[in-house]
């Protein structure tokens, strides 16, 4: 439901504002040239040239000074109905002018409320064509001048041109909107990292890449380790700036097609294609290192290492599942061999255990 108080009802104030001054603007024009051929009292002018140039703008700061918004914004597009209803009468319902105003106003109704506000404009655009009938009586002009055909084609071009380009800029803006709900969908909102669904969604692809184009890729299982002792001993916000740090680190040490995520609480994946398990160990042993050199100045105590597991996608493998059990193994591995040290899940290379 939109916010019709504050950001969103100003925001559709904002949208309406620009075609508003075109239609009006150049709709003035058609109104001109209709009743150029009657003979109308000065104050029926007066009121033409307030409606088509200075009403734009006052319903702008109407609408935009309003408790809410949207609904002076909706009550201003009702007005613009009810005078265009109120012109097309008053030029006698002459086809070009009529037809042109009515047209471009069932369109912007359209865009900005959609059926709803369609349906309404058309009952207000009726009282305002019966207050014309009211005041002027009623008449039937059918012959349309030159000068009426010319004055009404800056409205057959100009208006579309400037609600298409309104329509463009809130698609482009609804597609960054959706792009950016998608991102956030994907993503850990602490780390900024694939979260775990999305990861593991990426592994399965992987995965399948792998086996077909048979290329090397490694998965990282990286664990921090006491990670409960340090939330139960400085709290839970240094445990956030733990995990923020190393996935600040990730970001730095990683490829740009590296696939890095969240995939628990305390624990990261890592999906590294193009890669053999001595690379991948040469880069979990610089993170590694960096991590537990990291010291802060506020909280000298605080050490922070790192368990990290390692397993190569092999062909023998049955699905993106036991590649993963592989690294999640070799993490156990290198846990239960004292933490702060890589292990492999194969054991073509040696187990390294510095701690």
């Amino acid at each position: 439901m939109m916010d019709t108080s504050s950001g969103k009802g100003l925001s559709f104030v904002r949208r309406i504002y620009p075609p508003r001054i075109v239609g009006l603007g150049i709709g003035m024009l058609s109104v001109m040239a209709g009743i150029s051929t009657l003979d109308m009292a000065p104050w029926v002018w007066g009121l033409l040239l307030f409606n088509g140039l200075i009403w734009p703008h006052l319903a702008f700061q109407l609408a935009r000074r309003a408790k809410t918004p949207y609904h002076a914004e909706y009550r201003n597009l009702l007005l613009d109905s009810l005078m265009g209803g109120f012109w097309t009468a008053t030029v006698q319902f002459n086809p070009l002018p009529s037809v042109t105003i009515l047209a471009m106003m069932a369109m912007n109704n359209f865009a900005a409320g959609g059926q709803r506000l369609f349906l309404k404009g058309l009952l207000v655009q009726g009282a305002g064509a019966g207050l014309s009938m009211a005041v002027f009586g009623a008449h039937l002009q059918l012959q349309a001048t030159p000068l009426q055909v010319y004055a009404c084609l800056p409205m057959l071009t100009l208006y579309p041109m400037a609600l298409g380009w309104v329509c463009y800029r809130l698609a482009m803006k609804l597609a960054e909107h959706k792009r950016r709900l998608s991102a956030l969908s994907r993503t850990d909102s602490l780390t900024g990292l694939l979260n775990h669904g999305s990861w593991k969604d990426l592994l399965q692809l992987k995965f399948q890449i792998c086996q077909q184009q048979q290329c090397q890729a490694v998965i990282a299982i990286i664990d921090i380790d006491h990670f409960k002792t340090i939330n139960d001993t400085f709290g839970h916000v240094v445990g956030d700036c733990v995990l923020s740090q190393l996935s600040s680190e990730l970001k730095h040490s990683l490829r740009e097609d590296d696939l890095a995520g969240r995939y628990g609480g305390d624990e990261f994946c890592l999906i590294l294609p193009n890669t053999t398990l001595e690379q991948a160990r040469v880069v979990m042993e610089r993170l590694r290192e960096r991590v537990g050199s990291y010291r802060n100045p506020q909280l000298p105590e605080l050490r922070v290492s790192l368990s990290i597991g390692l397993a190569s996608c092999r062909q023998d493998l049955a699905d993106a599942e036991s590649w993963l059990n592989e690294a999640d193994k070799a993490l156990y591995a290198a846990k239960n061999s004292g933490r702060n040290q890589v292990n492999f899940a194969q054991m073509d290379l040696p187990t390294l255990n510095l701690a």
